[in-house]
């Protein structure tokens, strides 16, 4: 099969169980921001920061180095085991660690009285650590269909237990419907907490699923492959930290930046807002699971360098397509969250493009994963973190979440320039920049174009809307495919 049909039909399934998921997720935003109000849902947005830095720390870059020694091992079994076995042993020490002193640390970021979250995402990040290897090795195994399934059940269940705890025990309990037996399942006063519980149940059921595939292994630990992985996933643990932190350092920090009576609110409003702008970040979630393995097991072909490039002008071409729809329908896209929360759609054209740079840098970290020197990835990051941290402490007092967002557009703008010029250094790739940066650039223009014109928002609007994504997808093949079938650019890239 051709490469890129093959990486694209990947793309697509593992696209099933992540922009469907993702989406069927997103439906859950309109549902948060008109169950609670900006305050509330400033804790959910708080809490899930956290956790992103977390499982950072609890699979310490193991999956990457999953893929990194089974694609060199002879036994890939062995590889499985020593990864999945040191997983098992440092997720548990976690689990009980948090568990033991889950009122201490309740009280050290000021929820004295909700020690519960604690157990319960101490219990969410275990099983999810653990899995990461599984699902790892379906992904290694091109075994879409299985991680799609296992990843919609895990959404499914989340999905409905959000609808069945927060819409419907409500409505039942007002109207007395369900007699006596709905107090046994229900508690008002538990309110956001229900979203870290579908979250329990859905990664706990994530992990049952996964077990068979577990037990099928031979156990055994190969302690110098261990040594070889742990030395090649510390920097990218290095680098993932730093990577998180340029992504949710304000919403932790936010909290604790700005005035008492403010910070939650504005925190609620950047959270909800930011959902709006992860339709760019569903997109490179998907092309991420299919393109790692993709990468690693075409990196001894001796056209690889242009096959790289070939998928990385795909990759931008797409995201443009993404950026654009998004802000020419927005009067369509605000309805996903509340009226109280759309204050905050400002910082959307900011975050959408920022997470456009930082699809390009995963696409340009190739170079520093094949070439061992994960290191150089991990200062890049690092620097970023830096960067994003100064930034913050200047913006946020000043300017709260629209400070926050310019944060991430430069930050991410950097770090994808600096990565360029690192990776034409030590693996160059020939990119065809004009277009990488025709495309973004182009659209970008055309929505603060469109901007300036007023037009009735309705029908009329919503096809001129449309002709103008047809417009950008005709230009796009009249470049990219009907002029390299004309005679005369035969032959040139």
């Amino acid at each position: 099969m051709n490469p890129l049909r093959q990486l694209a039909s990947q793309t697509a399934i593992y696209g099933l169980s992540s922009i469907v998921g993702r989406l069927l997720n997103y439906l859950l935003v309109p549902l948060h921001t008109r169950v609670f109000n900006p305050e509330q849902f400033g804790v959910v947005t708080e809490m899930y920061s956290y956790v992103a830095f977390l499982l950072i720390v609890l699979t310490y870059g193991f999956e990457t180095a999953f893929f990194r020694f089974a694609r060199e091992q002879s036994d890939k079994e062995k590889v499985f085991s020593t990864s999945l076995i040191s997983l098992l042993v440092s997720s548990l020490i976690f689990f009980l660690t948090a568990w033991i002193f889950s009122p201490q640390i309740a009280s050290w970021i000021d929820y004295p009285n909700q020690s519960q979250y604690i157990t319960w995402f101490a219990l969410i990040l275990a099983t999810d650590a653990v899995t990461a290897i599984p699902f790892a090795r379906l992904r290694l195994d091109n075994r879409p269909l299985r991680f799609a399934s296992i990843r919609l059940i895990n959404i499914g269940i989340n999905i409905v237990l959000n609808l069945f705890w927060l819409v419907a025990c409500p409505m039942w309990a007002e109207n007395a419907i369900a007699d006596h037996w709905i107090w046994l399942v229900y508690n008002p006063e538990i309110g956001v907490g229900y979203v870290f519980l579908a979250n329990l149940f859905a990664s706990v059921a994530t992990f049952l699923l996964m077990v068979p595939d577990m037990l099928k292994m031979h156990f055994s630990f190969d302690k110098p492959l261990w040594n070889k992985m742990i030395s090649y996933g510390l920097p990218l643990l290095v680098g993932g930290l730093a990577g998180i932190t340029n992504e949710m350092f304000s919403r932790v920090s936010m909290k604790y930046q700005l005035p008492e009576d403010v910070a939650m609110h504005e925190l609620g409003i950047f959270g909800a807002c930011y959902k709006v702008a992860i339709l760019m970040t569903i997109f490179i979630q998907t092309f991420r699971f299919a393109a790692e393995p993709f990468f690693f097991s075409r990196s001894k072909d001796k056209n690889a360098p242009v096959l790289y490039a070939t998928v990385m002008h795909w990759f931008i071409i797409t995201c443009s397509l993404i950026y654009l729809g998004v802000m020419l329908f927005m009067d369509i896209v605000q309805n996903f969250v509340g009226k109280d929360f759309r204050e905050g759609l400002v910082v959307v054209p900011i975050l959408l493009m920022a997470n456009l740079f930082l699809g390009v840098f995963y696409n340009l970290s190739i170079w520093f994963k094949l070439n061992d020197k994960t290191g150089l990835g991990a200062w890049m990051a690092v620097g970023g973190a830096l960067l994003t941290v100064g930034l913050n402490y200047f913006l946020i007092p000043a300017y709260g979440y629209v400070g926050a967002s310019w944060v991430t557009f430069v930050v991410y703008l950097l770090m994808m320039l600096v990565s360029y010029v690192l990776g034409q250094k030590f693996y160059p790739i020939p990119y065809d920049l004009k277009r990488c940066i025709g495309y973004p650039a182009g659209v970008a223009l055309v929505v603060w174009g469109f901007s300036q014109v007023s037009i009735a928002e309705g029908w009329l609007s919503w096809v001129l809307k449309a002709m103008i994504c047809l417009m950008f997808i005709t230009f796009v093949w009249a470049i990219e495919v009907y002029k390299k079938r004309l005679p005369s650019s035969r032959g040139q890239a």
